[in-house]
């Protein structure tokens, strides 16, 4: 987004928003997780699933120190032990 012109009313700004090929994935990343999250809450228990969520925190963390580089403090680790044990608990 930090590549379009400002918002107008113009054919000119939404033929290029359409043409993003950065925001188009990323709309179809998120219609296709919708989708996901539609078909998990279909066949499972809204209590275990919803709390499942939480293991992003732990991808994230993960990403933050491969692929950003950045350091995470010894607490923020004990938080994701914490997050990992109670979705053991609840996985059980």
């Amino acid at each position: 987004m930090l590549r379009m012109d400002k918002f107008s009313w113009t054919w000119k700004f939404f033929r290029e928003l359409f043409a993003n090929w950065q925001l188009l994935a990323s709309g179809l990343s998120m219609g296709a997780a919708s989708l996901l999250w539609f078909w998990i809450i279909k066949n499972h228990p809204l209590s275990i699933a919803y709390p499942l969520i939480s293991i992003s925190y732990i991808f994230g963390a993960i990403a933050a120190l491969l692929i950003f580089h950045e350091s995470i403090p010894p607490t923020r680790w004990i938080g994701i032990i914490f997050i990992m044990i109670g979705v053991a608990f609840l996985a059980k």
